[in-house]
């Protein structure tokens, strides 16, 4: 949801950054809700002038204090992380808070978020599903597969695996990875739709591609054990030691436990 500086040049403002530093210099101190707003994103990225935090976050918060949605969120980021200003959860959920309200899908995640572990807020689960319930219904991917976890662990909702199955499916067709896992999953056990291996491994290899090492771990079961896909011990093996390479526990074991057995073989 955040609009870049060179968008509004493109569309006829002025040109050279430079330039446009000083018309939003000019019009963010005449009041212009959106000028604080470009202004504060040229400081902090250097576009046209020196970069500076502190001053990014000066006119962004200007830009907050009249209710624009995306400096309330980006200021809630900025208190997060410390740049621009000091470290504060408080002041960074109220922030979020307000962008929240305001319908801004990213603030509604960050929220949820925050609720879901206990960040800044006391840990909420029912809190966590509404706010990432209205992010996910905007199409926020973050929190379509935070919802799923939600549904399918039954944390301030009721469980419900189909709604599960939904809302992985919705954020997987997104790219999202954890989602792509956890839809193949939910194939692979038959919870919330119809076991079905081939979409399982489907699931798996787009998420396993992206890195992911769960679903590596997985997709090396599957073909470890011939399932949805044709029996490949070497590809098993391939996708163990890519997810053992990211630290995954399950893969490492398994590929010890061949070893060993080689060892063995091979010594008598």
């Amino acid at each position: 949801q955040e609009v870049s500086v060179l968008s509004w040049k493109v569309r006829g403002f002025p040109k050279g950054d430079e330039v446009a530093f000083d018309w939003y210099l000019k019009h963010a101190n005449a009041g212009f809700i959106w000028a604080q707003w470009f202004l504060g994103q040229s400081l902090g990225l250097g576009l046209g002038t020196e970069q500076d935090d502190a001053q990014a976050a000066h006119w962004i918060r200007r830009a907050a204090e009249q209710g624009h949605s995306d400096a309330q969120y980006t200021l809630g980021r900025m208190y997060h992380s410390g740049c621009g200003v000091a470290y504060d959860d408080e002041e960074a959920v109220k922030w979020h808070h307000r962008a929240a309200e305001q319908g801004h899908s990213s603030a509604q995640c960050h929220l949820g978020l925050r609720y879901q572990f206990g960040r800044g807020v006391a840990h909420d689960e029912k809190e966590a599903a509404k706010w990432h319930r209205r992010a996910a219904e905007q199409g926020d991917a973050d929190s379509q597969y935070c919802l799923g976890s939600l549904y399918e662990y039954g944390y301030g909702v009721a469980n419900d695996d189909e709604e599960a199955v939904k809302w992985y499916r919705q954020a997987a067709e997104q790219g999202d990875s954890s989602a792509q896992h956890s839809l193949g999953l939910m194939y692979e056990h038959g919870r919330g739709v119809a076991n079905d291996d081939e979409e399982a491994v489907k699931w798996y290899r787009q998420a396993a591609e992206q890195g992911d090492p769960y679903a590596q771990y997985g997709l090396g079961l599957m073909y470890q054990n011939g399932r949805g896909v044709p029996y490949d011990d070497e590809e098993a093996v391939k996708w163990y030691r890519q997810a053992a390479e990211q630290g995954n526990a399950d893969a490492r074991k398994i590929l010890l436990s061949r070893s060993l057995e080689w060892v063995r073989k091979n010594a008598s």
